[in-house]
């Protein structure tokens, strides 16, 4: 990005305090924890502030990776918890709809992940970009978040990861490497991960749709 877009505005509000708002008004959820930099805790906390996200519990140091993240985050929830939803701030749009019906979802199933179907046409190529083949869309979905686990489960999986030294993008993948099914729940709102300068503007003029 060249620049922090987690702290980048969307309609005068930041990424990443978007995120924090659509769960403080989750009634699904209880407690937030942020796991990010330290040397983002007091913007953090100043964000929280001053847009009263009350749900707001602790700041946790992240990890070299992703996974190291989550296992952190992980490692302090409370042992009364019963689920946790694992989401990327840079994922500013997601409502409190979505969260709730994946939540529901995790609820039933033990764990769930928001996702929407892939309906571009998809297209295999070598590393030159020269097309090989098509690749069929039946059945594709793009994985989003949040992505919701009854926490037992979550740290099963981790802990499996760990000890294999497997790199894992997202948890549902740590979940099916136990072999553990995982329920998908279609999102059909906008809930783009802000990737490049461009996605910025791609926020700022859906969130004057919605």
């Amino acid at each position: 990005m060249g620049f922090d877009k987690l702290a980048a505005e969307i309609g005068e509000v930041a990424v990443l305090t978007r995120s924090l708002l659509a769960f403080e008004k989750c009634d699904a959820i209880d407690r937030i924890h942020v796991v990010t930099s330290e040397e983002r805790f007091e913007w953090v906390r100043a964000q929280a502030a001053a847009h009263q996200v009350l749900k707001l519990d602790q700041l946790v140091a992240g990890g070299a990776e992703r996974y190291l993240s989550v296992k952190n985050g992980l490692d302090v929830l409370s042992d009364s918890a019963e689920l946790v939803a694992v989401h990327d701030a840079a994922r500013p749009l997601v409502t409190p709809v979505a969260i709730s019906r994946c939540v529901d979802e995790a609820n039933r199933s033990g764990a769930s992940a928001l996702a929407h179907r892939v309906t571009d046409t998809l297209k295999r190529a070598t590393q030159q970009g020269q097309v090989i083949d098509s690749v069929s869309r039946e059945n594709l979905w793009a994985m989003e978040t949040p992505q919701v686990f009854d926490i037992a489960l979550l740290r099963r999986a981790y802990a499996r990861i760990l000890e294999s030294g497997e790199v894992v993008t997202d948890e549902v993948s740590a979940v099916q490497a136990l072999g553990e099914p995982v329920r998908l729940v279609e999102n059909d709102s906008p809930n783009p991960k802000i990737t490049v300068p461009a996605d910025i503007q791609l926020a700022e003029a859906m969130v004057g749709q919605i």
